[in-house]
């Protein structure tokens, strides 16, 4: 059983600014032209994030583009979207938010057998001084493959 899935939008911020701990798929809940307007690719994460309340979890600040060959009803492009996830890994979350200091960012938009999908990561801020190591590591390995492929 082979799953098709074709990523849409990456939040590399997300990669740069958190060590990101753990992973979950939630599905997402979208009006009107919005789905079109994701498949085409108008959807960025970058200042996104997820947050969870009364046992809902919403991404905010997510912007999907309006689709431009509606004629009818135009949602908001930065407004505030349902996720859907299992009540269990809801619980989890909000337990790991609240008692470890983690936080949720969306890390990749996909589809996944024609359905959108957000994969929201449960995170931990990077320092300053971690960012620059990471920096100086992948610096280190890029000059170890330039060598390699010379010889």
């Amino acid at each position: 059983m082979s799953r098709a899935m074709r990523i849409i939008c990456n939040n590399k911020k997300a990669f740069h600014n958190y060590f990101i701990q753990s992973t979950y798929e939630a599905g997402i809940v979208l009006l009107g032209s919005e789905v079109k307007s994701v498949r085409a690719g108008g959807v960025s994460i970058n200042d996104a994030y997820v947050s969870v309340k009364n046992d809902e979890v919403f991404l905010k600040n997510a912007y999907i583009k309006p689709y431009e060959k509606t004629t009818s009803y135009a949602p908001k492009e930065l407004r505030n979207r349902k996720l859907l996830l299992h009540k269990q890994e809801i619980q989890k979350l909000s337990r790991q938010i609240t008692e470890k200091g983690f936080t949720l960012v969306p890390t990749k938009v996909y589809l996944s057998d024609g359905l959108v999908k957000v994969e929201v990561g449960v995170a931990k801020g990077k320092k300053l001084y971690d960012k620059r190591e990471v920096l100086k590591q992948k610096t280190i390995d890029r000059t170890i493959q330039k060598e390699l492929k010379i010889r």
